[in-house]
């Protein structure tokens, strides 16, 4: 089983935990789980459910793996945090503490980034449907590059840089027509896809832009797809590059997938960025600079999420409901995502018992969290944990049923702090006019 950074638990542990789990995370000798060294019931107490759960020292260690890393393999370069997948303002600043730069997909990403500390010159703008509005936003603060995703973005770019006077430096996503294997929501490389320029185009729009007296061209961009557990596709990706010509920054996106469950592998960080930057050296030689925007990776399995459990029914099936679901975890429902889940109040009995429906309290029979889990004799009051929540777990959270969304807590050194309070009633109604 592949980490990302350090081991998980000690291998002499009687009750070892799976590898999706925080770094540093244990069983306590009240049988409890801790993360970042508090105890997860008591935590439950206090924040209430459901909440997320973050390690602090698990995201940054994963952040220095990857800044280390990538520097180590290529002098010239730099780490992007791909913000849409934990875009929370504490996030934002602890990968900013850590010497990353950032990567925002919206006006609300960036309004989150500058709020979490990044420098505006170390942002990079995506999007493939950017309005005029967040461009202006762009240019005002300072974003040292906008990525641009079609013609219309060279278009409308050029206008908004043209009327405020000053010159953008830019780089041009490309699709190559390379797909990973993942589920289609989250693919992104393929030749059909809502996002960049296909090769075919993108000579066409590397000229474009070199006749935009506004924009300066400085490399090129490409993601192809999200949750990829195969390195090869990286590889193919960054050989398509090569027939657009020799520029000076190549942005090689992010991807890399992660374990959500005990016996699934995925690729370390280390040999992702070999991996990239082998590819790189022989069919990219005139790059100067290289870019990757890890989101995924970053932050997925730093997190966990708590819930209470409200009903135990058994007909067909055995249906342990919480008080939580689609509002706080969409990806089950969106593309069949799957987790792991145990009784966080007694995990010496993980993965023991019979096997359970962890549903939501949402009024939707698809509100099904983990499907064939197995809790120890589950009843209402019991604690639940679903591992590896931090990537599109908050990013993700809606009100469905005016369900208020989760807090977020960080742990650390046996200390928990408040970073994102719980949302209440009041806030449901507070835009009402």
């Amino acid at each position: 089983m592949a980490t990302s950074a350090a081991p998980v638990h000690d291998e002499a542990d009687p009750y070892p935990l799976s590898q999706v789990y925080p770094l540093g995370s244990r069983i306590n000798d009240r049988g409890h789980l801790e993360i970042g060294g508090c105890d997860t019931v008591e935590l439950a107490a206090q924040f209430g459910t459901p909440a997320f759960i973050v390690a602090e020292e698990d995201l940054r260690a994963r952040a220095r793996v990857y800044r280390d890393g990538l520097a180590a393999l290529h002098h010239d370069s730099d780490v992007l945090f791909a913000s849409k997948a934990f875009p929370c303002t504490a996030v934002y600043r602890l990968l900013a503490q850590e010497g990353l730069a950032c990567d925002v997909a919206s006006g609300g990403e960036l309004a989150l980034a500058l709020a979490g500390g990044f420098e505006p010159a170390r942002i990079y703008l995506h999007g493939n449907a950017k309005s005029e509005a967040e461009l202006q936003q762009a240019l005002a603060a300072g974003v040292g590059h906008i990525v641009l995703d079609s013609a219309d973005d060279i278009t409308r770019l050029e206008r908004v840089a043209a009327a405020a006077g000053r010159t953008q430096e830019v780089l041009l996503r490309v699709t190559p027509d390379v797909a990973g294997d993942t589920h289609a929501a989250i693919s992104t490389g393929q030749a059909d896809s809502k996002f960049g320029f296909g090769i075919a185009q993108a000579r066409a729009a590397i000229d474009l832009v070199a006749d935009a007296p506004h924009l300066r061209l400085v490399g090129l961009h490409c993601h192809i797809g999200s949750q990829l557990l195969a390195l090869e596709p990286f590889t193919r990706a960054i050989e398509a590059l090569a027939s657009l010509g020799s520029f000076e920054v190549y942005n090689l996106g992010g991807g890399l997938g992660v374990p959500y469950l005990e016996h699934q592998e995925a690729p370390s960080i280390s040999s992702y960025l070999t991996a990239l930057t082998d590819a790189a050296r022989t069919a990219l030689p005139s790059a100067r600079r290289l870019l990757v925007e890890p989101g995924r990776s970053l932050v997925a399995n730093s997190t966990v999420t708590l819930y209470t459990v409200q009903t135990v029914k058994r007909n067909v099936s055995t249906w342990v409901a919480v008080d939580g679901g689609m509002s706080d975890n969409l990806r089950p429902m969106l593309y069949g995502a799957r987790y792991e889940a145990a009784l966080a109040n007694r995990m010496r009995s993980a993965g023991k018992g019979e096997l359970c429906q962890l549903a939501g309290k949402h009024c939707e029979s698809g509100d099904v969290i983990v499907r064939d889990v197995r809790l120890p004799d589950p009843r209402p009051g019991d604690l639940v944990v679903t591992p590896a929540t931090g990537a599109y777990g908050h990013a993700m959270a809606n009100n469905y049923n005016g369900v208020p969304r989760p807090p977020v807590v960080f742990c650390a050194g046996g200390d928990a702090r408040l970073v994102v309070r719980r949302e209440t009633y009041a806030d449901l109604v507070s835009r009402d006019v």
